[in-house]
């Protein structure tokens, strides 16, 4: 079936968050923000910094599409999953062949993927980056699918997708665990998502910078640069892409990455990071439910889920910080910096009942401020010497990691908590325009505004309902506290 029939490409138009004349409800605002960034296929996660599909972005953007189109929703996820690697990789970034090659950097002629990625697998038809991101697809997919499940039989959308994800689940266990225990390494601070978190400044001193005139920034032209990483942070992360796309996107061993030659790229980037190994877990439950869908093996995944989680609690749980912390896999020791990813795994049904209480202090406490003098969780320590309200990933607050926490909360039974943060996103989302990011203190937006997944998730908490949440955690999770 050709989607692109059904679903007619919309004009370019600016963010209108602002506008005098704009609707009179979050939720219409909200949805008018999905809109204008809709290209028939897909959902850029902002017109001006951002005019391609993002992997993460789009799998929370169809969260919040399911409540206002399931087949959209779809059609999201489907669009991503078309450009799949042979390899079972889902890059980072799907181009729009239409978008100008100086709008976006790095762009499609810097990742070179049909032709650096051919052993790899890259397709031939579309063009990618070579790295990933977060895996926050099949849960994605499993709340997509109960938003009409009826459609999505119908579509076969499920059928479609599960061996895609599995293959993508794969991918993840078999060829990123660089540091042998069990868990997944990222090999570019843009996989993990949080891009320019202090928690990468360690491993990242090892990598010899791009020289300045090697790269153009287009993301300047669109937000203040005291919001955006810094020229030095931004030639290591060109380094580390042209290494690993010069070796041709393959994954070291752990072996090699010890030693400096595997990891993604100049000085053996290889960290093992909280946050996307909960989402792994997550989304290994949300598969075991999808299997089971489809009259498929769901046990021995919600299984693997568990002993993923007591992996995670082996290998990253720090009791002094009260959280879990990223693991530097070249140095093999623990990175001391709080960021908000060490929080995510308070999003596991099978977390032990007296680390998700630590988790929650911890969120609540001097380190992160929530229901204090933060009003909401930022993505860094607010005592931590790197600390910076606005720059990127080093203490702002992003809407996509808070939605997670809310989750959590809600999961592990601190349901005043969770209703409070969920109505501090509602409402910063909202008067922020949609922001990117805030400042955590103020709420002051950052970044860009009419920003897709700000929008998507404020859709799904206004149509989560206290007591019998429209999301189920359940869902999300694949199961009870286990």
């Amino acid at each position: 079936m050709d989607r692109t029939a059904q679903l007619p490409t919309r004009p370019a138009r600016p963010p209108v968050a602002h506008d005098p004349a704009a609707p009179s409800s979050p939720h219409l605002r909200a949805a008018r923000v999905l809109e204008e960034n809709w290209t028939g296929t897909s959902t850029v996660p902002s017109r001006g910094l951002y005019p391609h599909q993002w992997s993460w972005d789009s799998a929370f953007i169809a969260i919040g599409l399911r409540h206002l189109s399931p087949l959209r929703a779809q059609t999201e996820l489907e669009t991503l999953l078309d450009a799949q690697w042979a390899d079972g990789r889902i890059p980072h970034i799907v181009f729009n062949p239409s978008v100008p090659l100086d709008a976006y950097f790095p762009s499609p002629d810097f990742w070179r993927s049909s032709t650096a990625g051919r052993a790899a697998g890259a397709p031939r038809t579309v063009q990618t980056s070579g790295i990933v991101q977060p895996p926050v697809h099949a849960l994605a997919a499993w709340l997509v699918h109960r938003a009409d499940p009826g459609l999505s039989r119908a579509r076969g959308f499920l059928v479609r997708a599960y061996p895609r994800l599995a293959a993508w689940h794969r991918y993840l266990l078999h060829r990123r665990d660089l540091g042998g225990g069990g868990l997944v390494s990222v090999v570019h601070p843009w996989e993990q998502g949080m891009d320019n978190s202090p928690c990468w400044d360690r491993p990242l001193s090892r990598v010899t910078p791009a020289p300045a005139g090697a790269f153009r920034r287009a993301d300047l032209a669109h937000g203040s640069p005291g919001d955006r990483p810094t020229d030095l942070d931004y030639g290591r992360y060109v380094r580390l892409a042209a290494d690993y796309r010069d070796r041709g996107y393959t994954d070291g061993t752990d072996r090699e990455a010890g030693r400096g030659g595997g990891g993604g790229g100049a000085g053996g980037f290889a960290v093992e990071d909280p946050a996307f190994n909960a989402l792994l877990i997550a989304s290994e439950h949300a598969l075991a439910r999808i299997a089971h869908e489809l009259g498929a093996a769901g046990p021995a995944r919600h299984g693997r889920a568990r002993r993923l989680t007591a992996a995670l609690v082996d290998r990253l749980w720090d009791p002094a910080a009260g959280m879990f912390l990223c693991r530097d896999v070249r140095g093999g020791e623990l990175i001391p910096e709080r960021g908000v990813s060490g929080l995510v795994p308070l999003l596991l049904p099978a977390l032990p009942r007296e680390l998700a209480a630590a988790l929650v202090r911890t969120m609540c406490g001097p380190h992160f401020g929530l229901g204090g003098v933060t009003r909401l969780v930022p993505s860094y320590d607010l005592l931590g010497e790197a600390f910076d309200p606005h720059r990127y990933w080093r203490g702002p607050a992003w809407f996509n990691t808070n939605w997670l926490l809310e989750r959590g909360l809600r999961l592990h039974g601190a349901h005043g908590r969770a209703a409070a943060l969920r109505r501090a996103l509602v409402r910063v989302a909202d008067a922020s325009g949609f922001a990117e990011y805030v400042d955590p203190y103020t709420g002051e937006a950052c970044g860009a505004t009419g920003f897709g997944w700000t929008a998507a998730l404020t859709l799904d908490l206004l149509h989560a309902r206290p007591g019998r949440d429209g999301n189920g955690v359940k869902a999300i999770t694949g199961g009870d506290r286990g």
